[in-house]
């Protein structure tokens, strides 16, 4: 009956993960795909904080709502997320970004009349591509410094007790709008590889690119629990 009891919350916290990151790739990409040339840069990093703050109440307070793997990784790293739960994380947010990608891909394939693309492309569903001027070593430390950040806020506002409780997931969500209208012009902003597999899947061209939101947001992760880490043991010995 426990074990029975383990797998059913188990697969609700999957499921959780799933339809967030669904609902993350849909409507955040979707706002450059849809609506990119009249918003423009500063709308579409301002959807991706908005539907994160969202989810974060929606989902967050129950199943965590990482919708990001390298937030899934930190959060591992830091011991507040098992090892199996890790890999279930990351194998829902990467089918949820699937099928949020998809249903982005059939709306561009209703009719193709509509007033699709602007500052991202509707043929690349707003995929992870070096923009023009842009190159490989400046994506990369972009996604590093701009994940780095990312999570960095993540940790700050969810601590246990020194955190922001109810009022942190508008901290994240203003944390991801950020990045995301700086980034953008570099290679349409990752931070996120779940974010960034869903459009490649569609997207044959963003597959040259792909390891850089692979690895940048990874390493980001990495330094941010290790910066997170000293700052925290710096307050306690304050303390």
């Amino acid at each position: 009956m426990a074990l029975f009891e383990f797998y059913r919350t188990a697969i609700k916290k999957y499921m959780a993960e799933g339809f967030g990151t669904m609902f993350l790739v849909l409507m955040a990409c979707g706002s450059a795909v849809l609506a990119g040339p009249k918003i423009g840069v500063l709308g579409i990093g301002l959807c991706f904080g908005l539907v994160l703050i969202c989810l974060c109440y929606c989902i967050g307070n129950i199943f965590g709502c990482h919708v990001n793997p390298a937030v899934s990784f930190a959060m591992f790293l830091s011991g507040k997320l098992s090892g199996r739960d890790l890999c279930g994380y990351v194998v829902a947010q990467l089918i949820g970004a699937a099928v949020g990608a998809g249903f982005l891909y059939w709306f561009v394939n209703m009719d193709m009349g509509f007033d699709f693309g602007g500052v991202t492309g509707s043929n690349i569903l707003a995929s992870n591509v070096l923009q023009p001027g842009a190159t490989s070593g400046m994506a990369l430390l972009m996604e590093i410094l701009f994940t780095f950040f990312f999570v960095l806020t993540i940790l700050g506002a969810t601590d246990e007790r020194h955190g922001f409780g109810r009022f942190a997931g508008i901290a994240i969500g203003i944390a991801l709008g950020l990045v995301n209208i700086v980034g953008i012009p570099v290679d349409n902003c990752s931070v996120n590889p779940a974010r960034s597999f869903g459009p490649a899947l569609f997207s044959p061209d963003a597959w040259g690119a792909f390891w850089i939101m692979v690895v940048g947001p990874l390493a980001g992760a990495v330094i941010a629990v290790l910066a997170w880490n000293a700052i925290s043991a710096s307050r306690k010995a304050i303390e």
